[in-house]
């Protein structure tokens, strides 16, 4: 998929989204799943009372849903009524916490646990919880990646990195949000073409990559045009690490130091059906890359799914940098829904990226 006509007839590869400055250097990630570490933060802590026994888990090389099954089988529980935050990815070692209703008895014996250690799951910790675990609950996700370059790179990474941190990133959804060669659109497209069906796509993967399509499409447009950072006139703006959102009709001085220090950012489509919130030619600019994919946008909308706005830029929080030998280790934390690839790919050039 090398342009929005491409896109619209879903060929075999994602296009490579334009970056906020310059090809950076080639490098390496996730070499092994130690590389990349994502911890779950929910932003409070569980009650220690109630009927539900949440788990804090660490698993390396599953992803979400096979943690959630294991446990479900173990402990006789339907799928349905086991809870979890955050879809985590599969190469990698990622701690969260998921919950199973346990309204009698206490703790599980250790030896109870045992047969999950086998299968890639530890449970580090449980506590006990009056409510189940909803989607979407969590606020950040803590990263500590390590990545790999040569060393005569190392001035212009570090130089990258510290842009990075000032400036914040594109937020684009990352290339696993759309499936190996980009097949989750494809699958979209045929689900589309005879009407989705929730049975059909049980998890929303296939409608979420669709949509998030579309936000990259036009994220990209605005990262090309170099307004992707800055206020325009009919812009939404998110307020950084807060689901709140306004308009604000007039673009001054103090909206343009808020910007500056990354308190909040332009937003962009989630697309559905509804208003877009935007106005003006912002407004007319979404609409007009929504026109460049006509199946995907129509889709969508025929689906059902309500119109929602997500911030453009990525702010890093908690940033740091320690030099190593083969290249660096990083730590920060994003906002839920972010992607650390998208962080990454600002600074080294690497598959996947």
């Amino acid at each position: 998929m090398s342009s929005t006509s491409s896109l619209a007839t879903a060929s075999t590869a994602l296009p490579d989204w334009p970056r906020a400055t310059d090809l950076p250097p080639a490098g390496r990630y996730r070499q092994c799943p130690a590389d990349f570490i994502v911890t779950e933060q929910l932003g409070f802590e569980p009650e220690d009372h109630g009927e539900h026994l949440w788990f804090w888990v660490e698993k390396r090389e599953l992803n979400t849903m096979q943690v959630v099954d294991r446990l479900a089988r173990l402990f006789d529980v339907p799928r349905r009524n086991v809870g979890f935050s955050g879809l985590k990815d599969k190469t990698a070692i990622t701690r969260q916490w998921i919950s199973l209703p346990m309204p009698e008895g206490g703790i599980p014996e250790a030896s109870v646990l045992a047969p999950l250690e086998a299968q890639g799951i530890r449970v580090l910790s449980m506590r006990r919880h009056p409510r189940k675990l909803k989607r979407g609950t969590h606020r950040f996700n803590h990263f500590s990646l390590v990545i790999g370059f040569d060393e005569p790179n190392r001035d212009d990474i570090m130089h990258r990195w510290t842009r990075i941190v000032s400036e914040g990133v594109p937020n684009y959804f990352g290339s696993q949000r759309f499936g190996f060669q980009g097949r989750n659109i494809e699958h979209a497209l045929q689900l589309f073409a005879r009407g989705w069906r929730k049975r059909d796509d049980k998890q929303g993967i296939f409608l979420s990559a669709a949509r998030s399509l579309l936000f990259n499409q036009l994220l990209a447009r605005r990262v090309a045009l170099g307004n992707w950072n800055r206020a325009l006139p009919g812009d939404v703006f998110n307020l950084d690490g807060t689901a709140s959102q306004f308009y604000e009709d007039k673009v001054d001085a103090t909206l343009h130091a808020r910007l500056a220090r990354l308190d909040i950012h332009p937003t962009g489509p989630m697309w559905g059906k509804g208003p877009l919130g935007s106005q003006h030619g912002v407004a007319e600019l979404e609409q007009s890359v929504a026109d460049e994919l006509p199946r995907v946008a129509e889709g969508l909308i025929a689906a059902g799914l309500t119109s929602a706005r997500r911030a453009l830029r990525l702010r890093l929080r908690e940033p740091r940098f320690v030099a190593t030998e083969e290249g660096a280790k990083l730590e920060f934390s994003l906002v839920k829904g972010a992607f650390a690839t998208s962080v990454l790919r600002e600074l080294i050039e690497a598959p996947g990226l």
